[in-house]
Protein backbone atom coordinates (compact mmCIF):
# COMPACT_ATOMS: atom_id res chain seq x y z
CA UNK A 1 0.00 0.00 0.00
CA UNK A 2 1.13 3.03 -1.13
CA UNK A 3 1.94 5.99 2.13
CA UNK A 4 1.54 10.00 2.01
CA UNK A 5 2.73 11.77 4.72
CA UNK A 6 0.95 14.61 5.86
CA UNK A 7 3.03 17.30 7.12
CA UNK A 8 1.28 20.43 9.37
CA UNK A 9 0.63 21.73 12.48
CA UNK A 10 -1.87 19.89 14.32
CA UNK A 11 -1.87 22.43 17.24
CA UNK A 12 -3.76 25.21 14.64
CA UNK A 13 -5.18 22.82 11.76
CA UNK A 14 -5.19 19.29 13.12
CA UNK A 15 -9.18 18.98 12.09
CA UNK A 16 -8.77 20.04 9.44
CA UNK A 17 -5.51 17.95 8.32
CA UNK A 18 -7.30 14.54 9.99
CA UNK A 19 -9.92 15.95 7.38
CA UNK A 20 -7.61 15.36 4.51
CA UNK A 21 -6.15 12.40 6.32
CA UNK A 22 -9.29 10.70 6.50
CA UNK A 23 -10.16 11.55 2.35
CA UNK A 24 -7.27 10.28 1.36
CA UNK A 25 -7.13 7.09 3.20
CA UNK A 26 -10.86 6.23 1.26
CA UNK A 27 -8.72 5.73 -1.42
CA UNK A 28 -6.62 2.68 -0.33
CA UNK A 29 -3.67 5.06 0.51
CA UNK A 30 -2.45 4.79 3.79
CA UNK A 31 -0.97 8.24 5.99
CA UNK A 32 1.17 9.37 8.33
CA UNK A 33 0.55 12.26 9.76
CA UNK A 34 3.56 14.40 11.08
CA UNK A 35 3.05 17.63 13.94
CA UNK A 36 5.12 20.59 13.37
CA UNK A 37 3.24 22.49 15.76
CA UNK A 38 5.11 23.12 18.89
CA UNK A 39 1.57 23.37 21.34
CA UNK A 40 -0.90 20.86 22.09
CA UNK A 41 -1.88 18.75 19.41
CA UNK A 42 -5.70 18.92 18.11
CA UNK A 43 -5.77 15.15 16.62
CA UNK A 44 -3.05 12.23 17.58
CA UNK A 45 -0.38 12.21 15.22
CA UNK A 46 1.67 9.24 13.58
CA UNK A 47 5.14 11.22 13.95
CA UNK A 48 5.41 13.91 17.17
CA UNK A 49 6.36 17.51 17.75
CA UNK A 50 9.09 15.83 19.87
CA UNK A 51 10.31 13.65 17.59
CA UNK A 52 10.48 16.12 14.99
CA UNK A 53 12.24 18.72 16.82
CA UNK A 54 14.82 16.28 18.24
CA UNK A 55 15.63 15.58 14.29
CA UNK A 56 17.36 18.81 14.31
CA UNK A 57 18.71 19.13 17.65
CA UNK A 58 16.11 21.56 19.11
CA UNK A 59 13.56 20.63 21.84
CA UNK A 60 9.42 21.21 20.81
CA UNK A 61 8.77 22.32 24.58
CA UNK A 62 11.38 24.86 25.00
CA UNK A 63 10.25 26.48 21.56
CA UNK A 64 6.76 27.11 22.59
CA UNK A 65 8.03 28.28 25.97
CA UNK A 66 10.23 31.23 23.99
CA UNK A 67 7.31 32.41 22.13
CA UNK A 68 9.10 33.37 19.21
CA UNK A 69 7.01 31.89 16.17
CA UNK A 70 9.49 32.80 13.47
CA UNK A 71 12.20 30.85 15.25
CA UNK A 72 9.64 28.23 16.28
CA UNK A 73 8.46 27.80 12.13
CA UNK A 74 12.51 27.95 11.26
CA UNK A 75 13.05 25.31 13.73
CA UNK A 76 10.06 22.81 12.53
CA UNK A 77 11.07 23.69 8.89
CA UNK A 78 14.27 22.07 9.70
CA UNK A 79 12.91 19.00 11.52
CA UNK A 80 10.39 18.59 8.60
CA UNK A 81 13.26 18.21 6.43
CA UNK A 82 15.40 15.56 8.30
CA UNK A 83 11.95 13.46 8.77
CA UNK A 84 11.01 13.57 5.18
CA UNK A 85 14.23 12.66 4.34
CA UNK A 86 14.19 9.87 6.73
CA UNK A 87 10.81 8.32 6.04
CA UNK A 88 11.91 8.19 2.38
CA UNK A 89 14.98 6.35 2.89
CA UNK A 90 13.23 4.35 5.09
CA UNK A 91 10.60 3.36 2.18
CA UNK A 92 8.06 4.74 3.96
CA UNK A 93 7.03 7.75 2.46
CA UNK A 94 5.50 7.42 -1.33
CA UNK A 95 4.20 11.28 -1.74
CA UNK A 96 3.98 14.02 0.75
CA UNK A 97 1.05 16.68 0.89
CA UNK A 98 0.15 19.62 3.21
CA UNK A 99 -2.11 22.35 3.83
CA UNK A 100 -2.23 25.76 5.54
CA UNK A 101 -1.16 29.46 5.25
CA UNK A 102 2.37 30.91 5.35
CA UNK A 103 3.66 29.31 8.43
CA UNK A 104 2.67 25.87 7.52
CA UNK A 105 3.43 26.26 3.65
CA UNK A 106 6.95 27.15 4.52
CA UNK A 107 7.68 24.33 6.61
CA UNK A 108 5.97 21.86 4.80
CA UNK A 109 7.43 22.93 1.34
CA UNK A 110 10.61 23.03 3.17
CA UNK A 111 10.13 19.27 3.55
CA UNK A 112 8.91 19.08 0.31
CA UNK A 113 11.73 20.50 -1.20
CA UNK A 114 14.40 17.97 0.44
CA UNK A 115 12.99 14.83 -1.53
CA UNK A 116 13.99 14.16 -5.23
CA UNK A 117 12.34 15.29 -7.79
CA UNK A 118 9.71 12.59 -9.46
CA UNK A 119 8.09 12.43 -5.72
CA UNK A 120 4.83 13.36 -5.55
CA UNK A 121 4.07 17.15 -4.14
CA UNK A 122 0.94 18.65 -3.37
CA UNK A 123 0.44 21.87 -0.89
CA UNK A 124 -2.41 23.04 -0.36
CA UNK A 125 -2.17 26.94 0.27
CA UNK A 126 -3.79 30.11 0.87
CA UNK A 127 -1.00 31.32 -1.28
CA UNK A 128 -0.89 29.65 -3.77
CA UNK A 129 -2.10 32.32 -6.43
CA UNK A 130 0.66 34.77 -5.27
CA UNK A 131 3.97 34.27 -5.77
CA UNK A 132 4.96 30.75 -4.95
CA UNK A 133 8.76 30.42 -5.87
CA UNK A 134 9.67 30.57 -2.11
CA UNK A 135 7.85 27.38 -1.77
CA UNK A 136 8.05 25.92 -5.21
CA UNK A 137 11.81 26.31 -5.34
CA UNK A 138 13.40 24.53 -8.53
CA UNK A 139 11.26 21.25 -7.43
CA UNK A 140 7.96 19.52 -8.54
CA UNK A 141 5.70 21.17 -6.06
CA UNK A 142 2.37 21.42 -6.85
CA UNK A 143 0.22 23.90 -5.39
CA UNK A 144 -3.66 24.34 -4.90
CA UNK A 145 -5.15 27.41 -3.74
CA UNK A 146 -7.54 27.29 -1.11
CA UNK A 147 -9.93 29.57 -2.28
CA UNK A 148 -10.82 29.86 1.51
CA UNK A 149 -8.85 30.01 4.52
CA UNK A 150 -8.07 26.72 5.85
CA UNK A 151 -10.69 27.43 9.10
CA UNK A 152 -12.43 24.65 9.64
CA UNK A 153 -14.42 22.09 7.41
CA UNK A 154 -17.45 24.13 5.16
CA UNK A 155 -18.86 23.50 1.72
CA UNK A 156 -16.19 25.06 -0.05
CA UNK A 157 -13.21 24.07 1.97
CA UNK A 158 -14.56 20.44 1.94
CA UNK A 159 -14.53 20.10 -1.85
CA UNK A 160 -11.19 21.33 -2.14
CA UNK A 161 -9.37 18.93 0.38
CA UNK A 162 -11.33 16.14 -0.97
CA UNK A 163 -9.79 16.87 -4.31
CA UNK A 164 -6.81 17.19 -2.68
CA UNK A 165 -6.90 13.74 -1.46
CA UNK A 166 -8.14 12.89 -4.96
CA UNK A 167 -4.93 14.07 -6.74
CA UNK A 168 -1.99 12.72 -3.93
CA UNK A 169 -3.70 9.33 -3.74
CA UNK A 170 -3.51 9.19 -7.05
CA UNK A 171 -0.13 10.60 -7.73
CA UNK A 172 1.66 8.08 -4.79
CA UNK A 173 -0.03 5.09 -7.11
CA UNK A 174 0.65 6.13 -10.29
CA UNK A 175 3.45 4.11 -12.43
CA UNK A 176 5.35 5.54 -15.36
CA UNK A 177 5.18 3.66 -18.44
CA UNK A 178 8.66 1.85 -19.30
CA UNK A 179 10.91 4.47 -21.43
CA UNK A 180 13.63 4.18 -23.44
CA UNK A 181 16.68 3.97 -21.47
CA UNK A 182 18.97 6.39 -22.48
CA UNK A 183 21.21 8.18 -20.74
CA UNK A 184 19.86 12.12 -19.85
CA UNK A 185 22.07 14.85 -20.56
CA UNK A 186 21.02 18.39 -18.63
CA UNK A 187 21.84 21.33 -21.44
CA UNK A 188 21.13 25.57 -20.14
CA UNK A 189 19.54 27.99 -22.99
CA UNK A 190 18.80 31.20 -23.05
CA UNK A 191 16.82 32.81 -26.48
CA UNK A 192 19.86 34.52 -27.53
CA UNK A 193 21.98 31.30 -27.69
CA UNK A 194 19.24 29.08 -28.62
CA UNK A 195 20.95 27.79 -32.20
CA UNK A 196 24.05 26.92 -29.88
CA UNK A 197 22.16 24.43 -27.69
CA UNK A 198 19.73 23.33 -30.60
CA UNK A 199 22.41 22.13 -32.75
CA UNK A 200 24.22 20.61 -29.36
CA UNK A 201 21.19 18.66 -28.59
CA UNK A 202 20.44 17.02 -32.00
CA UNK A 203 23.93 16.53 -32.12
CA UNK A 204 23.76 14.00 -28.84
CA UNK A 205 20.24 12.59 -29.72
CA UNK A 206 22.25 11.37 -32.74
CA UNK A 207 24.94 10.28 -30.02
CA UNK A 208 22.31 8.07 -27.99
CA UNK A 209 21.46 10.61 -25.80
CA UNK A 210 17.89 11.90 -23.66
CA UNK A 211 18.91 15.79 -23.10
CA UNK A 212 16.57 17.72 -21.44
CA UNK A 213 17.05 21.41 -22.00
CA UNK A 214 16.45 24.09 -18.90
CA UNK A 215 16.15 27.91 -19.37
CA UNK A 216 18.36 29.94 -17.75
CA UNK A 217 16.25 31.91 -15.37
CA UNK A 218 17.11 31.46 -12.20
CA UNK A 219 14.74 28.30 -11.44
CA UNK A 220 15.98 27.23 -14.68
CA UNK A 221 19.10 26.48 -13.81
CA UNK A 222 18.72 25.19 -9.93
CA UNK A 223 16.19 22.49 -11.80
CA UNK A 224 18.96 21.61 -13.43
CA UNK A 225 21.39 21.10 -10.94
CA UNK A 226 18.80 19.98 -8.57
CA UNK A 227 18.45 16.55 -10.97
CA UNK A 228 21.70 16.37 -10.74
CA UNK A 229 22.14 16.01 -7.20
CA UNK A 230 19.43 13.25 -7.01
CA UNK A 231 21.74 11.52 -9.49
CA UNK A 232 19.37 11.93 -12.77
CA UNK A 233 21.65 13.08 -15.02
CA UNK A 234 24.75 11.26 -16.87
CA UNK A 235 25.91 14.49 -17.99
CA UNK A 236 25.54 18.41 -18.55
CA UNK A 237 26.10 20.85 -21.27
CA UNK A 238 26.16 24.03 -19.38
CA UNK A 239 26.59 26.08 -22.45
CA UNK A 240 24.25 29.25 -21.10
CA UNK A 241 26.11 30.15 -17.50
CA UNK A 242 24.13 33.59 -17.52
CA UNK A 243 22.33 33.38 -14.44
CA UNK A 244 26.03 34.32 -12.53
CA UNK A 245 25.84 37.24 -14.46
CA UNK A 246 22.99 38.24 -12.85
CA UNK A 247 24.09 36.86 -9.55
CA UNK A 248 27.01 39.24 -9.63
CA UNK A 249 25.09 42.42 -10.63
CA UNK A 250 22.13 41.76 -9.35
CA UNK A 251 19.60 40.82 -11.71
CA UNK A 252 16.40 39.64 -11.70
CA UNK A 253 17.24 35.71 -12.96
CA UNK A 254 20.19 34.87 -10.28
CA UNK A 255 19.91 31.05 -9.72
CA UNK A 256 21.96 32.00 -6.04
CA UNK A 257 25.58 31.60 -5.22
CA UNK A 258 25.81 27.96 -5.83
CA UNK A 259 25.24 27.78 -9.26
CA UNK A 260 27.69 25.74 -11.16
CA UNK A 261 28.92 23.82 -8.38
CA UNK A 262 26.46 20.78 -8.59
CA UNK A 263 28.16 18.64 -11.19
CA UNK A 264 31.34 19.34 -10.02
CA UNK A 265 30.52 18.30 -6.46
CA UNK A 266 28.94 15.26 -7.88
CA UNK A 267 31.75 13.91 -10.22
CA UNK A 268 29.47 14.44 -12.82
CA UNK A 269 31.01 14.81 -16.29
CA UNK A 270 30.15 18.55 -17.19
CA UNK A 271 31.41 20.54 -20.22
CA UNK A 272 30.58 24.36 -19.74
CA UNK A 273 31.10 27.40 -21.79
CA UNK A 274 30.36 31.23 -20.73
CA UNK A 275 27.16 31.91 -23.11
CA UNK A 276 25.11 35.05 -22.40
CA UNK A 277 27.79 36.26 -19.94
CA UNK A 278 27.29 40.08 -21.56
CA UNK A 279 23.69 40.18 -20.16
CA UNK A 280 22.53 40.65 -16.99
CA UNK A 281 18.47 40.69 -16.85
CA UNK A 282 15.98 43.40 -15.49
CA UNK A 283 12.31 43.31 -16.28
CA UNK A 284 10.15 46.76 -18.01
CA UNK A 285 12.58 49.51 -18.78
CA UNK A 286 11.19 51.51 -16.18
CA UNK A 287 11.67 49.04 -13.68
CA UNK A 288 15.74 48.59 -14.00
CA UNK A 289 17.78 50.60 -10.94
CA UNK A 290 18.39 54.14 -11.00
CA UNK A 291 21.86 53.21 -10.11
CA UNK A 292 22.04 51.72 -13.91
CA UNK A 293 20.92 54.77 -16.05
CA UNK A 294 24.03 55.33 -18.38
CA UNK A 295 24.72 51.74 -18.57
CA UNK A 296 24.21 49.94 -22.18
CA UNK A 297 20.92 49.33 -22.20
CA UNK A 298 18.79 46.72 -24.33
CA UNK A 299 14.93 46.29 -24.44
CA UNK A 300 14.54 42.73 -25.68
CA UNK A 301 10.88 43.01 -25.40
CA UNK A 302 8.33 44.92 -23.50
CA UNK A 303 9.27 42.51 -20.47
CA UNK A 304 12.68 42.16 -20.48
CA UNK A 305 15.26 45.02 -20.56
CA UNK A 306 18.76 43.54 -20.80
CA UNK A 307 21.97 45.25 -19.60
CA UNK A 308 25.55 44.86 -20.97
CA UNK A 309 28.14 43.36 -18.14
CA UNK A 310 30.96 45.66 -18.18
CA UNK A 311 34.34 44.76 -17.91
CA UNK A 312 35.08 44.54 -14.50
CA UNK A 313 32.23 42.87 -14.22
CA UNK A 314 33.15 40.26 -16.51
CA UNK A 315 37.01 39.52 -15.19
CA UNK A 316 35.42 38.68 -12.14
CA UNK A 317 33.13 36.27 -13.56
CA UNK A 318 35.59 34.67 -14.99
CA UNK A 319 37.32 34.29 -11.99
CA UNK A 320 34.51 32.72 -10.28
CA UNK A 321 34.19 30.46 -12.92
CA UNK A 322 37.44 29.79 -13.05
CA UNK A 323 37.43 28.80 -9.23
CA UNK A 324 34.34 26.52 -9.72
CA UNK A 325 35.47 24.89 -12.62
CA UNK A 326 38.78 23.97 -10.66
CA UNK A 327 36.68 22.32 -7.80
CA UNK A 328 35.34 20.16 -9.98
CA UNK A 329 35.70 16.54 -9.11
CA UNK A 330 34.65 14.91 -12.42
CA UNK A 331 35.45 15.08 -15.61
CA UNK A 332 35.06 19.23 -16.54
CA UNK A 333 35.59 20.78 -19.92
CA UNK A 334 35.65 24.48 -20.58
CA UNK A 335 34.76 26.04 -24.07
CA UNK A 336 35.38 29.55 -24.88
CA UNK A 337 33.91 31.65 -27.80
CA UNK A 338 36.78 34.58 -28.47
CA UNK A 339 33.97 36.34 -31.15
CA UNK A 340 30.96 36.37 -29.01
CA UNK A 341 29.29 35.09 -26.15
CA UNK A 342 26.07 35.44 -27.31
CA UNK A 343 23.96 36.23 -30.28
CA UNK A 344 23.78 40.03 -29.59
CA UNK A 345 27.80 40.12 -28.48
CA UNK A 346 28.34 39.35 -32.52
CA UNK A 347 30.62 42.35 -34.10
CA UNK A 348 27.56 45.13 -35.11
CA UNK A 349 25.04 43.95 -32.77
CA UNK A 350 24.19 46.14 -29.45
CA UNK A 351 26.55 44.41 -26.89
CA UNK A 352 29.31 43.41 -28.99
CA UNK A 353 32.18 44.66 -26.25
CA UNK A 354 35.83 42.95 -27.08
CA UNK A 355 37.04 44.84 -24.20
CA UNK A 356 34.63 42.86 -21.68
CA UNK A 357 35.04 39.52 -23.85
CA UNK A 358 38.83 40.01 -23.40
CA UNK A 359 38.59 40.54 -19.74
CA UNK A 360 35.75 37.42 -19.36
CA UNK A 361 38.79 35.56 -20.95
CA UNK A 362 41.66 36.71 -18.63
CA UNK A 363 39.18 36.57 -15.65
CA UNK A 364 39.50 32.43 -16.27
CA UNK A 365 42.63 32.26 -17.01
CA UNK A 366 43.56 33.66 -13.63
CA UNK A 367 41.32 31.15 -11.68
CA UNK A 368 41.19 27.81 -13.75
CA UNK A 369 43.69 25.34 -12.51
CA UNK A 370 44.15 21.91 -13.79
CA UNK A 371 40.75 22.39 -16.21
CA UNK A 372 40.71 21.66 -19.90
CA UNK A 373 40.05 24.23 -22.12
CA UNK A 374 39.34 24.96 -25.09
CA UNK A 375 39.21 28.56 -26.84
CA UNK A 376 37.20 28.14 -30.23
CA UNK A 377 38.15 31.52 -32.32
CA UNK A 378 34.16 31.65 -33.36
CA UNK A 379 31.27 32.99 -31.56
CA UNK A 380 29.13 30.82 -29.44
CA UNK A 381 26.12 29.97 -31.73
CA UNK A 382 28.25 28.61 -34.40
CA UNK A 383 27.68 25.06 -35.27
CA UNK A 384 31.04 23.78 -35.22
CA UNK A 385 31.06 25.16 -31.55
CA UNK A 386 27.66 23.52 -30.61
CA UNK A 387 29.47 20.36 -32.14
CA UNK A 388 32.81 20.61 -30.43
CA UNK A 389 31.09 20.48 -27.01
CA UNK A 390 28.95 18.29 -27.47
CA UNK A 391 31.61 15.90 -29.04
CA UNK A 392 33.54 16.49 -26.05
CA UNK A 393 30.92 15.30 -23.70
CA UNK A 394 29.73 12.35 -25.21
CA UNK A 395 33.90 11.28 -25.40
CA UNK A 396 33.90 12.45 -21.43
CA UNK A 397 30.84 9.66 -20.79
CA UNK A 398 32.34 6.91 -22.70
CA UNK A 399 35.72 7.22 -21.06
CA UNK A 400 33.69 7.07 -17.72
CA UNK A 401 31.91 4.24 -18.55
Amino acid sequence: MATVVLVGTLDTKGHELAYLRDRVREHGVDVLLVDVGVFEPQVEPDVSREEVARAVGEDAAGLAARGDRGAAVTAMARGAEAVARRLHAEGRLDAIAGLGGSGNSSIATAAMRALPVGVPKLMVSTLASGDTRPYVGAVDVTMTYSVVDISGINSISARILSNAAGAIAGMAQATVPPLDEKPLIGATMFGVTTPAVTRARERLEELGYEVLVFHATGTGGQSMEALVRGGYLAGVLDLTTTELADELVGGVLSAGPDRLEAAGAAGVPQVVSVGALDMVNFGPRETVPERFEGRNLYVHNPTVTLMRTTPEENRELGRRIGRKLSAATGPTALFVPLRGVSMIDVEGQPFHDPEADAELLAGLRETLDGVETHELDVDVNDSSFADAMANRLHEMLEEAR
